[in-house]
């Protein structure tokens, strides 16, 4: 009797897991940003630096940055050549890097220049999600992130 009981409470416990995760791997969403980061500016212009990750099962594409702080475009880099783009794909189950030297947010015509701790808030639009808002901190101007996570 009492075998009986426990596989009958590791059958729930198993139907309950199937159950969850199948809840998780919805495609109403699953957009997350983490690392970001602008060093900070000499100018009115300015970098920015972030990581978008796509939990969904759906790719989407970012369209457009918008912040209080001044015009922000998106920028690729190939072959040490910047160019600015409409568009960013962000594959499902992927993610989306921006970081020094490749795909990166410019700012222009910045309203004041961020100071070290301080933050920049930007809106990232989707084609297909909600928009995000993001707090980026403004860190040194030398301030490389840490690899590997």
């Amino acid at each position: 009797m009492r075998r009986t009981a426990l596989t009958a409470l590791c059958a729930t416990a198993l139907t309950g897991a199937l159950v969850l995760t199948g809840c998780s791997d919805s495609d109403d969403g699953g957009i997350s940003v983490s690392g970001a980061y602008m060093p900070q500016p000499v100018s009115d212009m300015a970098a920015g630096f972030l990581t978008i990750v796509n939990d969904s099962g759906t790719a989407d594409q970012l369209t457009s940055v918008t912040s209080d702080d001044g015009e922000v475009t998106m920028h690729e880099t190939n072959s040490g050549a910047m160019a600015e783009v409409s568009r960013f794909s962000v594959p499902a189950h992927g993610q989306l890097v921006f970081k020094s030297g490749a795909n990166h947010l410019m700012f222009d015509k910045l309203k004041h220049k961020p100071k070290q701790g301080q933050t920049v808030t930007v809106e990232l639009h989707f084609a297909e999600s909600d928009p995000v808002v993001v707090k980026m901190p403004v860190k040194s101007a030398t301030y490389v992130p840490k690899t590997g996570h």
